[in-house]
């Protein structure tokens, strides 16, 4: 059985299907502080791909700064997407 190489790049579009994943969850464990660290990741990641394209709130009515409803957000998936895939070292 042959060996697999292992990968030294993830594909945006994939973590940022995670990242939208995880923030919609409303689980115990999805937490203010789990969901701002996906958010500080994504936002991270997008921004130094040049993939960044804003996000919205899940809920408009529970987007209070700093409240668990302000972290539960999805990201929008830039039009470099349909285009050609990208990825990160």
């Amino acid at each position: 059985m042959p060996i697999k190489k292992s990968r030294k790049t993830a594909d945006v579009k994939s973590v940022l299907k995670f990242a939208n994943y995880q923030l919609q969850r409303t689980d115990e464990h999805a937490s203010r502080d789990y969901k701002r660290a996906i958010c500080d990741m994504i936002e991270t990641v997008l921004h130094e791909t040049g993939n960044y394209s804003g996000f919205g709130f899940i809920d408009n009515k529970n987007s209070e700064l700093g409240s668990l409803g302000y972290y539960s957000r999805f990201y929008y998936h830039p039009y470099s997407f349909k285009q050609e895939p990208q990825s990160i070292v």
